[in-house]
């Protein structure tokens, strides 16, 4: 099984040197035969090739059984015609990675910041929305017609809308069979409510799940308020980005959040935080949301490919990480612990082998 490794910006190298470690780890103890190959995205690919994504790289991807994506400093590259190009957007337009999975989960022995245990996940729509980058076949979404005037393109589909709907309704059925579609449709009359119609229409195929609609400024006070009668949360592209930052720092930390774009055909483990420019190379950056990223791909290829000991690996990883995080004496300094990069995952990797 092999899986492609794009190492990233800033603190990518470091927080994916360390997811490897633990892959090698779970890969000898499940025995599940992983291969690996490499590439250069980001501004290493920009110095050699004038591009931060090269052409091969999507060959690559789509050769390769899963991706692991480190964190990239895409705000900071020149612009698309200079060879600026977003590996993650590249990745999720070529590869129509529709949806992206972001669970959010209280760790006992550190305090959720909102007050109540969070247990919940967002699915976030992936491919279109107000992203200047994949809403239009040629061209950006953002234009300015005069000096003094900028406009976004919005675009919402009934094929991606329905897909992520139905995305999220299968999770539930697997969890507390609850889904709660977040739209801003009092405002975006037309396109939030033709995603609301979608979502009505994947509900009625299961009639088992509870679904309720919830306008996203509302959304936002209820996660601060009280997390926990909230199960899935389905939402288009802008509004399932910014509602899981916020979900999983009230969780813990959005140090510790996993996220998995995904296909019918590829997945990619990415990190839901940034590429942290501002302590690169100091060897203290949390490790924390990659290595639960390849958990949730090593689940993803499990179920894909029927291949029970992807599963066990997953849950051992996920288990060594809750073990780790809560005590204090094993977290990393952004948690409020003393460990860098290095001595925490040599703790994890201790952990799981006590399973």
């Amino acid at each position: 099984m092999k899986l492609l490794v794009l190492p990233g910006d800033a603190i990518g190298p470091e927080i994916t040197a360390a997811t490897l470690q633990v892959l090698a780890v779970v890969d000898q103890k499940f025995t599940l035969n992983l291969s690996y190959e490499h590439a250069e995205i980001g501004f290493t690919a920009l110095e050699k090739y004038g591009t931060t994504f090269p052409e091969a790289v999507e060959t690559q991807a789509r050769d390769a059984a899963g991706v692991i994506l480190g964190p990239v400093s895409h705000n900071a590259y020149p612009p698309v015609a200079a060879g600026g190009l977003n590996p993650s957007g590249e990745l999720r337009k070529r590869l129509d990675l529709y949806a992206n999975i972001r669970p959010a989960k209280s760790i006992a022995g550190l305090p959720p910041r909102c007050g109540t245990p969070v247990d919940l996940v967002i699915a976030r729509e992936n491919t279109e929305g107000f992203y200047a980058d994949r809403s239009m076949f040629s061209g950006p979404g953002e234009f300015m017609p005069t000096p003094d005037m900028a406009l976004s393109i919005r675009k919402v589909t009934r094929k991606a809308s329905l897909r992520i709907c139905e995305t999220a309704f299968q999770l539930a059925a697997q969890r507390r069979k609850k889904v709660t579609a977040v739209h801003k449709a009092n405002v975006l009359r037309t396109s939030d409510q033709f995603f609301l119609e979608c979502a009505r229409e994947v509900a009625a195929a299961y009639p088992h799940i509870v679904y309720e609609e919830q306008l996203v400024d509302a959304m936002a006070a209820l996660l601060v308020r009280d997390p926990s009668p909230f199960d899935v949360i389905v939402t288009t592209n802008m509004f399932g980005d910014i509602l899981s930052d916020l979900a999983t720092e009230l969780s813990g930390s959005i140090g510790l959040a996993a996220s998995l774009n995904a296909s019918d055909v590829y997945a990619v483990a990415q990190a839901q935080h940034g590429s942290a420019p501002d302590i690169a190379g100091q060897g203290i950056a949390n490790p924390s949301s990659l290595i639960g990223s390849v958990a949730m791909l090593l689940r993803w290829l499990s179920e894909k490919h029927a291949l029970p000991n992807f599963g066990s690996a997953a849950t051992a990883i996920e288990q060594g990480l809750v073990t780790t995080v809560s005590q204090p004496e094993t977290r990393t300094k952004d948690l409020g612990g003393t460990l860098g990069t290095a001595a925490f995952t040599t703790a994890l990797i201790e952990q799981i082998r006590l399973q």
